[in-house]
């Protein structure tokens, strides 16, 4: 007999039946889950965890040195935190170095400006006259080869956001503007750092070339520096000097480091959270993504504490190298998809230290019930519903986008992209209270989601397989 058939059979109505699959959380676990959130406001194991990677190791620039050396750090930490597992997987990539970089402005009105290259520019030096352009659009909008021998230089300036939504037009012109500058025949490229700080610290960041493409030398300026050279530009000519002194350097191997507390009934299924573990050379990697790795660890290890495991494994993961394409993340999910359905939830903290003030997740509608429970238990962290907003973090997407449920924890970025990638990326910009906030929100949301009656969705998409 057919499925409807039966129901109807058995007297089951479509309520009824959505009712039986309905995804619930016990109240017991969320008794304990509130137990879980003051526990957590009141520790400061996200803390020691921050101030380790970063004072033990600093930046952590994909493939280099001191990268090795936060994976040795991150497996040592999973096990110092009581995790029951501990493992790392392979990630291969290729290898970008910065060995310096200068620039001037010639002439006249000669001076230094203080500027970096950006992740994936070729060495190089060039001197031209440098060609002002607002935005990435103005650029694209130039006449074939009315920049041949010239530098040119985007000029867009980011705007403050809670939800950094900038980012896209600022990100944009570091990833698109190369390209389009060599379409037009330039020797070289310089934009306005993707951040919104007046400080005299250039914003580093992966830039991309379109195949088919020779690189040129492309950097960004600090603000003040963009500002002072679209000032001399308007004046009338002007010529800089740039010299770059980086590039790739053959593939590297690194790993996502993995730390696992084991299910007491379910321990094959996962809820799975996490951070990337490299950072840029710029500065020590503290708020991106140092926080997110203290973060998701001290959640991991706060339920690792209590009186019973939950029911499903809780699984950390210090993803490789995502700051140059994703490529932890990539290599988790291509790793796991045969045990994507017994990934429950997924999320990752990678936007900074400020407070989580809303939450969400993308589950199908048997299991939204869950997701206002869990909604609930956050409130008291001054955490908000967002039914209708969110999305999956940088690593979690790969995964997520052949099937993987995500979860979605927003912090407040009002400031993060006056630190983004900067020298200024540093320890003491991260508040304790805040970040014991966000502990307490991911230990508290992965906990119940470990906890839950019911799946929150998570199956192979039909169409991401046909893609492969």
């Amino acid at each position: 007999m057919r499925l409807v058939p039966l129901l109807l059979a058995l007297g089951l109505t479509g309520t009824a039946f959505a009712a039986e699959r309905e995804t619930r959380i016990p109240e017991a676990a969320v008794t304990a889950a509130a137990q879980l959130r003051e526990q957590a406001l009141a520790d400061n194991t996200g803390w020691n965890v921050v101030e380790s990677l970063t004072t033990e190791i600093g930046p952590r620039l994909a493939g280099s040195e001191a990268d090795a050396r936060a994976v040795a750090w991150a497996q040592a930490k999973f096990k110092a935190l009581g995790f029951d597992k501990v493992w790392i997987e392979p990630v291969t990539f290729p290898k970008w170095e910065r060995r310096g970089e200068i620039a001037s402005v010639l002439g006249a009105y000669a001076q230094p400006l203080t500027i970096t290259a950006l992740g994936g520019s070729p060495a190089g030096t060039v001197e031209g006259e440098v060609v002002h352009f607002a935005d990435l659009a103005a650029l694209e909008a130039a006449p074939e080869g009315s920049l041949t021998g010239k530098i040119a230089f985007v000029d867009y300036q980011m705007k403050a956001a809670r939800d950094g939504s900038d980012y896209r037009n600022g990100g944009a012109t570091r990833s698109k503007g190369p390209s389009a500058a060599i379409r037009k025949g330039a020797a070289g490229f310089l934009m306005r750092s993707a951040g919104t700080d007046s400080h005299r610290l250039p914003h580093t960041g992966i830039t991309r070339f379109d195949e088919g493409l020779t690189p040129v030398p492309s950097a960004a300026l600090s603000v003040p520096d963009a500002n002072q050279l679209a000032r001399l530009a308007a004046r009338g000519p002007t010529s800089i000097r740039m010299a770059l002194d980086c590039g790739w350097d053959g593939q590297a191997t690194s790993y996502n480091v993995i730390g696992e507390i084991t299910g007491r009934t379910k321990p094959d299924e996962v809820v799975l959270i996490g951070a990337h573990l490299d950072s840029w050379d710029l500065g020590t990697g503290a708020v991106d993504d140092g926080a997110g790795v203290a973060i998701t660890m001290a959640a991991g290890h706060l339920i690792g504490k209590m009186k019973q495991p939950p029911e499903r494994s809780i699984r950390v993961v210090a993803f490789a190298n995502e700051e140059q394409g994703l490529h932890g993340g990539i290599a988790y999910a291509a790793k796991h998809m045969g045990d994507l359905r017994k990934h429950q939830l997924g999320a990752e903290s990678d936007f900074g230290a400020g407070r989580i003030y809303a939450f969400n997740t993308g589950a199908p509608a048997h299991a939204r019930a869950a997701t206002e429970q869990i909604a609930k238990a956050l409130a008291p962290l001054g955490i908000e519903y967002a039914p209708d907003q969110g999305g999956a973090g940088p690593d979690i997407s790969p995964f997520s986008a052949k099937g993987l449920t995500w979860g979605w924890l927003a912090q407040d970025g009002s400031d993060y992209f006056d630190l983004h990638h900067t020298a200024d990326d540093t320890l003491d910009k991260i508040d304790p209270k805040a970040l014991a906030q966000n502990v307490a929100a991911y230990a508290v949301f992965a906990y119940l989601v470990a906890e839950a009656d019911g799946d929150f969705g998570s199956a192979p998409r039909a169409d991401a397989a046909a893609s492969e």
